[in-house]
């Protein structure tokens, strides 16, 4: 007789546990990076957390619902949506950008995003040629009091290319302090190397790196970085920023600063005529730029640069190739179809489960092909793969499927589309093995097995053996960071493990590991030179 136990590779089927697991894990990692957020962000997080309790204790069947609501309103719309406007920033695409914080900007008024949309509306101005419009913006809300005034105050200076008076206008207001704001800091240094003063921004920027993690995203790391490559006289370093942490921004943005290198390295005669070419399709901020370029001769690296700061110039290339490897923005670039395509399997087979009797008829998934142990080891072999395929509820395949695009993407472009389903495949149907083996052992062969989280915990395994060799081999700093974040995401994923049912902790577990041997021996045998992908 059909044992009507069923045991799944992720949480249990109750959608409201499934958001209490997801509310109280990301509200955490929030917590845990205080930091380097906004104190918007904490007061929300604190706040989510707090109603979740409250609701969990009144009506443990509803707290899932209720904070996964205000979960969803307070944390995830903000977290795309200024995520889509950062990125229009980057394109330039100032309107599209002012529209889309008018409405964002109310989930976090204290933030001080109330009055972004305006100054999004004095770049789009600006970069119009309409100067005047956009000086008058800047102008009403400037001031060195608040952080609005002043980021107002430096976007004035920048959409005109008055390098020099922002240098002045830093040095007698907060010299000390200019490295704590983004907008500031960016345009601070960017000033430095366009006045000649090639050490000082060598120099800030080590201070700039240091205070980065709680004050600076990646790409704004990254584009103060590829400041100090282009006034370094590094083009092909340049290339590379541009091709992976910056490759959003315009093709003429990337072009004004190829040439800029160019002219940094002594190429002088062909940067000029690429600027000159550029200034004739180029908006009003960038004709500024240009202009002030051809105007202002750059500092040459060689006479300018100490051998200590050369040092740390050629330790910036050495971290961008590092994160360009093991980073956080690259695979986004990547074309994951093997990903795509398991996924698209799922989802097609769960439709059969549906077409068949029922995605939670245990006997519609004994038919198609779930794990059965005792069956397994009475010849039926290809359970151990077809059970990775089936799904017991539209909220198992859902939190299936978000894991496996999310750890996919990162690991087929670390990998490779062949390794990744060497990978994939390997933990999956090892750890239906292993499953089956210790049900037999135990006495419980009759217990019904489905599931991808084997092999999404075995992907979640090779992401940390790649970040691992790269911080034994390459000595990545960035590897070493990434590689904590994947043992504490494993380490909260125990934990529910263990106070869940209905969960195969085994199932989890061996995944894990074997994608971890996997993920070994794969990353030993993928060559290093050339890096490929941001992991995380």
């Amino acid at each position: 007789m059909l044992n009507r136990a069923i045991a799944l590779f992720l949480s249990p089927m109750d959608l409201n546990v499934i958001l209490i697991q997801l509310v109280s894990f990301s509200c955490i990692l929030l917590l845990l990076r205080a930091s380097r957020l906004p104190r918007g962000w904490v007061i929300v997080s604190a706040i989510i957390l707090l109603v979740l309790a409250g609701a969990y204790y009144v009506a443990p069947s509803w707290a899932g619902f209720v904070s996964g609501g205000l979960w969803a309103l307070l944390i995830l719309l903000p977290i795309v949506g200024f995520a889509q406007v950062n990125r229009l920033v980057s394109q330039e695409r100032y309107s599209q950008a002012r529209r889309l914080a008018m409405g964002l900007r109310w989930l976090h008024p204290t933030d001080g995003l109330f009055e972004y949309p305006q100054l999004l509306r004095g770049l789009e101005l600006g970069h119009q040629g309409k100067l005047e419009e956009a000086s008058q913006i800047f102008d009403r809300y400037g001031s060195t009091k608040t952080l609005t005034g002043r980021t107002a105050i430096t976007l004035l200076y920048r959409i005109s290319a008055r390098w020099d008076e922002l240098l002045s206008w830093v040095a007698q207001n907060f010299q000390q302090k200019a490295l704590n704001e983004p907008t500031l800091a960016v345009c601070y240094l960017r000033a430095l190397g366009e006045t000649g003063n090639l050490e000082q921004l060598i120099q800030e920027l080590e201070r700039f790196e240091q205070r980065s993690p709680r004050r600076a995203d990646p790409v704004t790391l990254n584009l103060v970085r590829m400041f100090a490559l282009a006034f370094g006289g590094q083009p092909e370093q340049v290339q590379q920023v541009f091709d992976d942490a910056l490759a959003t921004h315009p093709p003429n943005v990337r072009e004004f600063w190829l040439a800029t290198a160019e002219l940094a390295a002594g190429n002088g005669s062909e940067a000029r005529q690429r600027l000159l070419a550029l200034s004739d399709r180029s908006n009003a901020v960038l004709r500024n730029a240009i202009a002030w370029r051809l105007s202002h001769p750059l500092a040459d690296p060689d006479q300018a640069l100490s051998q200590i700061s050369q040092q740390v110039l050629s330790r910036i290339a050495t971290d961008i190739q590092q994160e360009s490897k093991y980073g956080g923005t690259a695979f986004l670039k990547s074309q994951a179809y093997a990903t795509y395509a398991l996924i698209a399997a799922n989802v097609a087979i769960f439709a059969v489960e549906i077409w068949q009797g029922g995605s939670e008829d245990l006997e519609t998934l004994r038919q198609l092909g779930a794990l059965v142990p005792a069956v397994v080891f009475a010849g039926e072999w290809w359970r151990l793969l077809t059970a990775t395929f089936l799904h017991y509820g539209v909220a198992h395949l859902l939190m299936n499927m978000v894991g496996l695009y999310f750890l996919g993407t990162i690991a087929e472009a670390s990998l490779g589309s062949k390794k990744f389903l060497l990978a994939y495949f390997f933990s999956g149907v090892g750890s239906m093995l292993i499953v089956s083996w210790l049900a037999v052992k135990l006495g419980s062969s009759d217990q019904i097995v489905v599931g991808a989280s084997g092999a999404i915990m075995g992907l979640l395994g090779a992401i940390g053996a790649i970040l691992l060799q790269g911080w034994y081999r390459e000595k990545a700093r960035v590897a070493a960071k990434r590689l904590r974040t994947v043992l504490f995401i494993i380490g909260l994923q125990i934990v529910f493990d263990l106070a869940t049912p209905q969960v195969s902790f085994v199932g989890h577990i061996s995944g894990l590991g074997l994608g971890f041997l996997v993920g070994s021996l794969l990353a030993v045998a993928t060559p290093v030179t050339k890096p490929n992908v941001d992991t995380f």
